[in-house]
């Protein structure tokens, strides 16, 4: 018991060296072979998955830009194919409207012609009508004048009859 008492930390004797260098060296090979080794390659398998990562999100990190310029590119050629097409569809319209209106104008025109012909038609068949009423209306009267003159003389009659008689000869 002595020697427990005589024990000092500070001044080890050189026994204690000895066998703490031996027991720390043993140790050291064996946790340098054991847990060293997997412990460095594991950081290395490590460090290299951590870099394959950050290339992997730059290379992501570029698609997605590379992406996103197209998208807008896309975009922006949608708009620009919407806004001919919305200009196609209204020049469309205004030509359609302005072939209608000439049609129409057209239409109008032929029906207007057509009417003022058939106008006339009906206004020359009117007068043709009236005419042929007042002539036949002359010939009546004429005829009654000619009756009335014609019934007592004998010299008309005779006159008449020598008419009648040229107009069969030819």
């Amino acid at each position: 018991m002595l020697y427990l008492v005589d024990f000092s930390v500070i001044k080890p004797d050189a026994g204690l060296i000895f066998w703490t260098a031996l027991i720390f060296l043993i140790f050291w090979f064996t946790v340098g072979k054991l847990a060293f080794k997997p412990i460095a390659q594991a950081l290395k398998k490590r460090e290299f998955d951590i870099q394959n990562a950050l290339d992997e999100a730059g290379k992501a990190r570029a698609e997605m830009q590379n992406l996103n310029a197209e998208n807008e590119r896309l975009i922006t050629e949608a708009r620009a194919e919407r806004a001919l097409l919305l200009k196609e569809a209204s020049d469309t319209k205004n030509e359609i409207i302005a072939e209608a209106k000439l049609k129409a104008k057209e239409e109008a025109k032929k029906l207007l012609e057509h009417a003022k012909v058939e106008i006339d038609n009906q206004k020359n068949a009117a007068i043709a009508e009236v005419k042929n009423k007042v002539g036949m209306m002359a010939l009546d009267i004429a005829e009654k004048v000619l009756r009335k003159e014609l019934k007592g003389n004998k010299e008309q009659e005779v006159f008449v009859n020598q008419l009648v008689d040229d107009i069969k000869l030819n």
